[in-house]
């Protein structure tokens, strides 16, 4: 076994170790193929008020920008599928805020993982990214060979399904790369025919101005009126486009306990959502991104879902 095929099947032990649920890597440069796509994306206004997606266009499609002399891209997904979801009549919460906030969880992994890369390897630079910097992480993904990018724009694994988190590494240390897998979606259109708001405008295009997880959480104004009766009893993101996907009855519960729920959560009906007080709003998601959008947010929320 040669050095590079050595340094990969370690790291790709160790990222198994730390409990992630799989790891693909690709060459480090330029993602040719995604720069018309969000070019457009951005033309049309599909990011709304998300005005953060315009800055930094050259470092999205290029990750030599953000790490120079960087030769490698370590894609690397972690499972936060529930064992146990919401009662029935509650307003609902997308599954991924359930339990601690997954910037934190996956921070300390990718962390890890670089010090293990460092001990193990020797002196490697790399940045450890999770969906707060400027990284198309489904593209790179999906180079990765981790799945294809659905119907619905989310990466979907024959294995597993989507209800998973994606992170990188970008490290300047070369490696062995995987290659894409093929699409598997075939003829089903079960995420377009489920959206409540009619976001998926055709399929693999995703009007993200139109998304309830949009709505919820990054529209800071009021709520639109037109709107009204399409939420589908979603106050915090929209699980609607990955619970009907036929892909995810291959999910299994996630093994890790930061990602277990608060007790109450689980048992709030949609009258304990309507009274809720900033004081258990802070006991229940003490440590969840549903902080993201503040008390204030979410009775906005529950208030315009109240009305319907």
């Amino acid at each position: 076994m040669n050095t590079t095929s050595r340094n990969t099947a370690l790291l790709k032990a160790e990222a198994d170790r730390l409990g992630f649920l799989s790891c693909g890597i690709s060459r480090s440069g330029f993602l040719e193929e995604e720069a018309p796509r969000l070019e457009n994306y951005l033309k049309n206004n599909m990011h709304g008020e998300m005005s953060y997606m315009e800055n930094h266009f050259d470092k999205r499609l290029d990750p030599t920008k953000l790490v120079e002399g960087s030769k490698s891209v370590i894609s690397l997904l972690l499972n936060y599928f529930p064992k146990e979801q919401q009662r029935e009549d509650s307003y609902k919460i997308s599954k991924y805020a359930y339990g601690t906030d997954y910037h934190f969880v996956i921070k300390d992994k990718l962390k890890q993982l670089l010090q293990f890369i460092q001990d193990e390897i020797g002196e490697v630079e790399g940045r450890a990214f999770v969906d707060s910097a400027p990284v198309l992480d489904k593209a790179w993904a999906a180079k990765s060979g981790l799945g294809w990018i659905g119907k619905n724009t989310n990466l979907l694994s024959k294995k597993t399904g989507s209800f998973f988190f994606i992170a990188e590494l970008v490290v300047d240390l070369e490696l062995e790369y995987d290659n894409p897998v093929t699409d598997h979606c075939g003829s089903c259109t079960a995420c377009i025919d489920a959206c409540p708001t009619q976001a998926i405008v055709e399929p693999y295009k995703v009007d993200g101005s139109k998304c309830i997880s949009y709505f919820t959480i990054e529209l800071k104004d009021q709520l639109p009126q037109g709107m009204k009766g399409k939420f589908d009893d979603w106050m915090f993101g929209c699980d609607v486009c990955q619970d009907v996907c036929p892909w995810n009855r291959f999910s299994k519960p996630h093994r890790e306990p930061l990602f277990d729920p608060h007790p109450e959560l689980l048992s709030m009906s949609k009258k304990d959502w309507e009274e809720i007080t900033e004081e258990t709003f802070r006991k229940v998601f003490k440590k969840s991104a549903v902080k993201r959008t503040k008390y204030s947010g979410l009775k906005r929320n529950i208030n315009f879902l109240k009305e319907e």
